[in-house]
């Protein structure tokens, strides 16, 4: 059984918690409503650049200390930077709930930001980009979002650009977190073995930085038609990496979920209709799946696939069978019913994570100004129909409106991207 609490502080911070009485440790989450889609071009990669300096010290701990406070108590410490939020979180025994919370306090409150570490960290997260530009499977979603998302901070890819990486300074990062960083941009979540008074005193006890109100508010993207952008790159690789796809519903909308439900027929795992179509039963692409990326008011719905080149003729003639057939025809009650319990077993494996917990609960006080229960969700689930379904495949799939983002060798033809 699990009980959810939330308080909100006199300065507008939300302290929000999820008691499971059965576990001994829990999960903590210093979550900012911030991520890369509130920069611009001359400072993107800031939010992600200031996730890797709260690591580097504050005015009373340095790199190491902050370190050895949560692991000599047997815990663990991270963070982590998307488009929309940012979180620095720990996990540990219950009994070091309190150390763990003063360590992340003094983090996201009295971060250093020595120039010396400034200039070393940059080092560091350019060498993360040049990981992320030598695995073509993860760049290609950066440049299929920039491509979707024209002139729109979405299109910004969260770590940044390496001029803007190598110049940012102390007064950039200072001035970032003084205008984005507001008290009603916080949200403190706990799950596990946790006592919602006791994170509401540790709050108020150590969270003692006036954080100004943050005044600045994200404009809604509309969903918008695509089909116009074809982008080819060109890398040293073997095979040919691909992603069709466009804008959908993003979490506002309660349609999104028949989009995440059609998602799971048409190609998510091994037992989808792509999987099955292109690799088992032909055996032409090690990977091919569907996703559904979204955002607030907005989602990301495609196919990726990665084949050699005299196999993409044929894999995307498959994909495109398959599309027809699931336009034309509903799912049978059995496919739909595998696809339901897919994504609700993905839920509830997820609960017996304290840090899923926390990371659910905080996401959805986020993107619903409201922590929904876990039966709230599965509910949603089950009322999806086959007309849904239906309806969802002929809305999406739709060949002339994908955007197409290709990353091949310079020695591979492209006669299939016609």
């Amino acid at each position: 059984m699990s009980q959810y609490k939330k308080t909100i502080l006199p300065c507008g911070i939300k302290v929000i918690s999820e008691n499971v009485d059965y576990l001994k440790s829990f999960s903590l989450g210093f979550w900012f409503d911030v991520g890369s889609r509130d920069e611009v071009s001359a400072n993107n990669g800031i939010t992600h650049f200031i996730e890797h300096m709260l690591f580097k010290g504050t005015k009373k701990r340095n790199a190491k200390q902050i370190a050895d406070e949560i692991e000599s108590s047997g815990g663990y410490l991270n963070a982590f930077t998307s488009k929309e939020h940012t979180c620095y979180y720990g996990r540990g025994l219950c009994s070091h709930i309190e150390k763990a919370f003063d360590v992340l306090a003094d983090m996201v409150q009295n971060p250093a930001f020595k120039p010396a570490e400034i200039k070393k960290e940059s080092g560091v997260v350019i060498d993360e980009l040049y990981d992320i530009e030598d695995s073509p499977e993860e760049l290609i979603f950066d440049k299929f979002e920039e491509a979707v998302f024209k002139k729109n901070s979405l299109n910004l890819p969260i770590i940044g650009t390496e001029s803007n990486i190598q110049a940012f300074s102390q007064t950039d990062l200072n001035n970032y977190i003084a205008e984005k960083y507001g008290s009603n941009k916080l949200i403190i979540a706990a799950s596990g073995a946790v006592d919602h008074d006791q994170i509401v005193k540790l709050a108020q006890k150590y969270v003692t930085k006036d954080f100004a109100k943050s005044k600045v508010k994200r404009k809604n993207t509309p969903i918008k038609k695509g089909g116009d952008t074809l982008k080819v790159i060109e890398k040293d690789i073997q095979q040919i990496h691909a992603i069709l796809g466009r804008m959908t519903y993003g979490y506002k909308d309660e349609a999104r979920m028949k989009i995440a439900v059609f998602n799971q027929v048409l190609g998510e795992g091994s037992s989808s209709r792509l999987f099955q179509a292109v690799r088992e039963k032909n055996g032409i692409a090690y990977q091919v799946n569907t996703f559904l990326n979204s955002f607030y008011d907005v989602s990301t719905f495609g196919v990726y696939l990665s084949t050699n080149e005299k196999m993409m003729d044929k894999a995307l003639s498959i994909i495109y069978k398959e599309f027809k057939k699931i336009r034309e025809k509903k799912v049978s009650g059995k496919e739909l019913s595998k696809a339901k319990e897919s994504l609700k077993g993905g839920l509830i494996i997820g609960l017996e994570s304290a840090s899923h917990r926390m990371t659910r609960i905080a996401q959805s006080e986020i993107y619903f100004n409201e922590i929904r229960t876990v039966e709230e969700s599965l509910e949603k689930i089950d009322l999806v129909t086959a007309d849904d379904i239906l309806e969802a495949a002929n809305e999406l799939l739709i060949e002339d409106m994908f955007d197409k983002v290709i990353i091949k060798s310079q020695k591979s033809k492209l006669k299939f991207a016609a």
